[in-house]
């Protein structure tokens, strides 16, 4: 269930215009697809987005800061759905060359329903990114 929540929900933010990159190793075009595809069939339900640079790492606090329905932790794979920002420009002292340019989010999706997670996703882009 968590696989496949993970899948909608990285599907869902890939196609917006405020994400760049999606890092989701079951979706293809993404960092270490071919490889997770060789030795795997199933994904937890964790990826990363990475917001445009246009945004301030304030605004995608405020967008973490609108989700109602997932929690912010560091814990991961548990049954409630997780987000943590991550300021990569202050945590690496060089930009990883697979990465775009921008602020890191990590999710993890839980076992709420996929379609509530994404409504919650749309609520908090649209206060805070749009």
């Amino acid at each position: 269930a968590q696989d496949a929540a993970g899948r909608q929900l990285a599907r869902f933010l890939g196609a917006q215009k405020e994400v760049v990159q999606v890092l989701h190793p079951a979706l293809e075009g993404a960092p270490g697809h071919a490889h997770w595809a060789a030795h795997c069939t199933r994904a937890a339900g964790l990826f990363s987005v990475m917001f445009d640079e246009r945004f301030s790492l304030a605004q995608v606090h405020a967008f973490v800061d609108g989700l109602k329905l997932f929690r912010i932790g560091y814990s991961w794979a548990g049954p409630v759905s997780l987000v943590v920002p991550y300021n990569l420009a202050q945590m690496r002292p060089q930009w990883p060359a697979h990465l775009k340019r921008g602020t890191l989010v990590r999710f993890s999706a839980g076992l709420e329903s996929a379609a509530d997670l994404i409504a919650d996703l749309q609520q908090a882009t649209e206060a805070a990114l749009r």
